[in-house]
């Protein structure tokens, strides 16, 4: 008893820590989402029914470089890089158990954050006190803080005059950064980024990152630089 005790107040520690940490990263997506030219009601909508932090951030980097013109192209990359909680899901599910109502909550906060922390619990108990706090902490701080960097984005004007048009890209490259940590992504990081930098000059906004998520795909699936699961 004693042992699961301090398993779930190491749980309940760590879902608190990351989850405010995330949260923060609200304030650069409402700012940078305003400056891609959503308002303040539109871009905190987008957090609230999205809420996928990658996904949010590419979808205004998109529409950041090519406006509202590259709304679909914008559409499919996030929802291309949403896939990957439909796969977080099937990992959650024995965490959630059943109950039609819990799954559905527990479907709107199946994060990069609450998998990771719920997975890296020893006990089933402190594994959903991980996941259900850092997904709420998350959720509610990331909508809030939403709000707060769109207020400042509006208030800023044209965004632009700050280096913020471009800031898009950067945030997004930000997040992807940490998680190069082996061959097999670096690799397709690397092809993804040339292909998308060849077919800039020759398609509309939008277009090139849709055609460099494919060949990532491909590259990634058919693991066409060999054995590449080994940490550098």
């Amino acid at each position: 008893m004693q042992g699961e005790g301090l398993n779930r107040r190491l749980a309940l520690r760590a879902a608190l820590a990351v989850g405010v940490a995330t949260a923060a990263y609200g304030v650069s997506f409402g700012a940078l989402a305003v400056a891609a030219g959503l308002t303040v009601w539109q871009t905190c909508f987008l957090s609230l029914v999205l809420f996928s932090g990658g996904s949010q951030f590419a979808l205004v980097g998109v529409l950041a470089s090519g406006g509202l013109a590259a709304g679909p192209s914008a559409i499919t990359a996030a929802l291309l890089l949403g896939t990957r909680n439909a796969i977080y899901g099937m990992r959650i599910s024995p965490i959630v158990g059943s109950g039609r109502w819990k799954r559905l909550a527990a479907a709107w906060i199946t994060i990069d954050e609450s998998t990771a922390v719920a997975l890296a619990q020893p006990t089933p108990l402190s594994r959903a006190i991980g996941f259900w706090v850092t997904g709420l902490t998350v959720f509610v701080g990331w909508n809030l803080t939403t709000l707060a960097g769109a207020l400042i984005g509006d208030a800023l004007g044209d965004t632009s005059r700050y280096g913020l048009d471009a800031a898009a890209a950067a945030a997004f490259v930000g997040l992807l950064w940490p998680r190069l940590k082996r061959r097999q992504p670096i690799a397709v990081a690397i092809v993804a980024a040339v292909v998308a930098a060849l077919l800039t000059p020759v398609l509309m906004p939008g277009l090139p990152m849709l055609a460099a998520a494919v060949v990532a795909v491909l590259v990634g699936w058919f693991n066409w630089f060999g054995n590449t699961e080994d940490p550098l």
